[in-house]
């Protein structure tokens, strides 16, 4: 068994007699320090987030950006459905999903033979789903649910004509499909909605 150290400390006190003094002194008992044993206990690791919180996360701070790039700058407590609707129209410079034009020779076509000049917009399934995580996003921070622009019926309108011109543009029917039961083989269509997260590329002006 280790030992504790001692110090003694010396002072001197006045004594009755003048020049003379009289030693006191004070012991302190230090307790050996053990380096290997004395370690700081471990840092929590914070839980990894999911691909979907992830994703949530990166949409909910670019539009904040979105917003405050405005000018003036839209506070988010004053956001509604038409900055949301202005976010979407915002993103399609980014999209990549080909939408042909009434007047292009492929139009409808959902295999088209040959290039054309038609401008890239986001993807309807990818619109979709950016909504639903900026929706879910709102409220976890604060927002009302009664206040909730993502939620507008603007915004669903908007949606479905979105999805209906690029159905027709594209020859792609977005219609679901009724579960069929586990006996019959999966459907393999390669015109199924997508609904894989997309990460929008933000531009501050």
């Amino acid at each position: 068994m280790m030992s504790n150290d001692q110090i003694i400390i010396e002072g001197g006190r006045g004594g009755e007699g003048e020049g003379s003094l009289s030693r006191s002194s004070t012991t302190i008992l230090i307790a050996p320090s053990d380096d290997h044993h004395h370690q700081l206990p471990p840092v929590p690791v914070p839980p990894q987030l999911s691909r979907y919180e992830s994703q949530k996360r990166r949409d909910w701070n670019t539009f904040g950006q979105y917003l405050k790039n405005q000018r003036p700058p839209v506070p988010l407590s004053q956001c509604n459905y038409n900055h949301v609707l202005e976010f979407l129209r915002y993103l399609d410079q980014f999209g990549k999903t080909k939408v042909h034009l009434h007047g292009c020779p492929f139009f409808g076509q959902p295999e088209p033979p040959g290039p054309c000049t038609c401008p890239l917009r986001q993807a309807w399934g990818s619109l979709d789903a950016l909504i639903g995580r900026l929706r879910a996003a709102y409220e976890e921070n604060g927002g009302l649910p009664e206040n909730n622009p993502f939620a507008s019926g603007s915004i669903r309108v908007y949606l479905r004509e979105v999805r209906d011109f690029q159905a027709k543009a594209r020859g792609i029917s977005y219609k679901k499909k009724k579960k069929k039961r586990k006996m019959q083989n999966k459907p393999t269509s390669s015109n199924a909605h997508e609904t894989t997260a997309t990460t929008f590329q933000f531009q501050s002006s």
